[in-house]
């Protein structure tokens, strides 16, 4: 009987848990996101108005549109893609917000696989 109670609240404490998503915090602002690539991290840094992503990436930068789909998600497109990959749409998502970083996923649009990220608002 005492471990089918534990059980039970265990179950109602965990399901009852909904993690942070301040989504509006980090609509707009100066981002960096890093990545390991290989056995080296790199950093991009990324400045974000609710319509457009300017991307600079290694003394180089880009420029993508934005079009939010609600609060926590939006569709980007590169504005002058270089390549056939480049013109295909990605969808991100922030999952979670936390402090000044959040945790994202990102698939392009169509494409079922996803990979996550977490970016930091440094401004």
């Amino acid at each position: 009987m005492r471990i089918c109670f534990s059980l039970c609240f265990l179950s109602l404490v965990i399901g009852c848990y909904s993690p942070e998503r301040k989504c509006q915090d980090f609509r707009i602002g100066t981002f960096t996101y890093e990545a390991l690539v290989g056995t080296e991290i790199l950093t991009t840094t990324f400045v974000r108005t609710d319509t457009l992503e300017i991307d600079y990436f290694q003394n180089k930068s880009d420029t993508s549109s934005i079009r939010w789909i609600n609060d926590c998600e939006y569709i980007i497109q590169k504005i002058n893609p270089k390549n056939r990959a480049e013109q295909k749409a990605i969808h991100m998502k922030i999952l979670t917000t936390q402090n000044n970083t959040y945790l994202f996923e990102y698939n392009i649009v169509g494409d079922s696989q996803k990979q996550k990220g977490t970016a930091k608002k440094i401004n």
